[in-house]
């Protein structure tokens, strides 16, 4: 979708254009005739969101009602969802280009609307022999935006799709080794940044037995990817360290899945996707914030020489792992690609992973399971951004006790805890062990992708966690936050 500025006159509008009506504005100001202002207001009366069309033939006029007595969090997160229902009209009444402005909005406000216009207007149709007609232009009115400030916007919006394409393309079009080359083609696209593929003899020499043991049933070898962006001024001596579970597809392994369970294992290398997106965002809008994003990609899979419960692993560190059980192999790959991170001593290792389903089990498919080792203060930044763009965090007790289920007595750790309670907690305490820096886990199983229609996101990979993290990194230019 094309997003573009213009000064928008209401009295010569050539196309559709939606208004976000907020604040109480003078009543003269209002670009409406004055049954319309009448029939406006008596319906903003009774809903102070309510959405009025008015029939301006050819073309509709949307108001959209404002509330600008919520809270502001609550306040951008309804007008997101307000555009989703906006851009399921134009669709349906097969608008391709609309306009949008505002009367008694802030900035803030009518990027939210956008946004919200934008991510709704994703669709991943490029199997489908008949598509959709979708809005492919909306022009922003200027008085709100400048270029700079739009600009930025889009790349992070473009981004969001791009990440949501790799994770709803299926294993048979997007397997390791192509996801590595793909990055790679991203990565040489941005000045500074450095993409760095280790292949299946790198990992072999370098010990991962996490990443080895799970793709020893896999056809396609394992790749291991390391983006570096490091712009010149950086506000960060040391990296921050974005790791991402990259499996590719999860049949569970030996311990395979039950057919209601494999469905939309495809989305299985989200967080991969995830950090990869923030990071190239992060280059492309030039942030000065020093990143690396560690990717272990394969897909896990019970042929060949397939690992099994009962193996025990020598990881990456020298730890050692008992596997209980071979569907729970994230955790196996990611320990190797956080203990990598770590000898990189970054001053921060943040994690996303489509990890459990307990963590849909404990809070659904609203938020982000987060825990974090050692990294009070920036995990406190991350939750309170996390509800300025209401892609919110559920902070989990990380308590050390948790550690007593991950211990086994053939090696040093199992794969899976002893008990079933707890069990994103547990998840992440094993992941913590292989951390000896400043650590946060964000376990992203219940938001990365939707079966239904959930409002913007959509149905299918959702992009779920990119906007949390890049508003994380833009604080870091302002504040002094990501050391405990």
């Amino acid at each position: 979708m094309n997003i573009v500025l213009d000064r928008i006159d209401f009295n010569n509008l050539q196309q559709s254009a939606v208004v976000i009506y907020g604040s109480e504005v003078a009543t003269r100001t209002l670009p409406f005739k004055r049954d319309e202002v009448a029939y406006i207001n008596a319906r903003r009366a009774d809903d102070a969101n309510a959405l009025v069309v008015l029939n301006r033939l050819p073309h509709k006029l949307y108001v959209q009602n404002f509330d600008s007595d919520l809270n502001s969090e609550e306040a951008l997160e309804k007008l997101r969802r307000a555009a989703c229902e906006i851009q399921k009209m134009l669709v349906k009444e097969k608008v391709q280009e609309v306009a949008v402005s505002g009367l008694g909005i802030i900035p803030e406000e009518l990027v939210a609307f956008v946004e919200g216009l934008h991510m709704a207007n994703y669709r991943f149709d490029k199997y489908r022999s008949k598509k959709e007609t979708m809005l492919n232009k909306v022009t922003v009115d200027k008085l709100f935006l400048d270029a700079k400030t739009l600009e930025e916007n889009r790349v992070l919006w473009r981004r969001i799709d791009t990440c949501r394409d790799w994770v709803n393309e299926p294993i048979m079009y997007l397997n390791a080794p192509q996801f590595a080359d793909i990055l790679k083609a991203e990565a040489e696209k941005i000045a500074n940044v450095k993409c760095t593929i280790l292949g299946q003899k790198k990992i072999e020499s370098l010990g991962m037995g996490g990443l080895l043991a799970v793709n020893r049933g896999s056809e396609d070898e394992a790749r291991f990817v390391v983006l570096e962006y490091k712009p010149k001024g950086a506000v960060n001596k040391q990296p921050v360290a974005l790791v991402g579970k990259g499996i590719m597809y999860d049949t569970g392994g030996l311990n395979i899945k039950p057919d209601d369970y494999m469905q939309e294992m495809k989305s299985d290398m989200a967080g991969a996707a995830t950090m990869a997106s923030v990071l190239l965002t992060a280059a492309e809008n030039k942030l000065p914030v020093y990143l690396m994003a560690f990717l272990p990609l394969t897909d896990n899979r019970p042929g060949k020489n397939a690992y099994a419960a009962d193996d025990i692993l020598r990881m990456y560190d020298g730890t050692t792992v008992e596997v209980v059980n071979t569907d729970a192999e994230g955790r196996l790959i990611l320990a190797d690609a956080i203990a990598y991170a770590d000898k990189q001593n970054p001053e921060l290792i943040i994690d996303a992973a489509t990890l459990t389903g307990a963590a849909v089990r404990a809070i659904g498919s609203h938020a982000i399971a987060g825990m974090q080792q050692d990294a009070a203060s920036p995990f406190s930044l991350m939750t309170i951004v996390g509800n300025q763009v209401y892609e919110r965090i559920a902070p989990m007790p990380f308590w050390k006790e948790y550690d007593e289920l991950i211990k086994s007595e053939l090696a040093d750790l199992r794969n899976c805890g002893s008990k079933p309670e707890a069990g994103c907690i547990t998840a992440g305490r094993f992941l913590a062990h292989f951390a000896h820096h400043p650590y946060i886990h964000l376990d992203i199983a219940g938001v990365a992708y939707y079966a239904q229609q959930e409002s913007f996101y959509g149905v299918g990979a959702s992009g779920f966690g990119i906007r949390l993290l890049y508003a994380f990194l833009q604080m870091r230019t302002e504040r002094e936050y990501l050391t405990a």
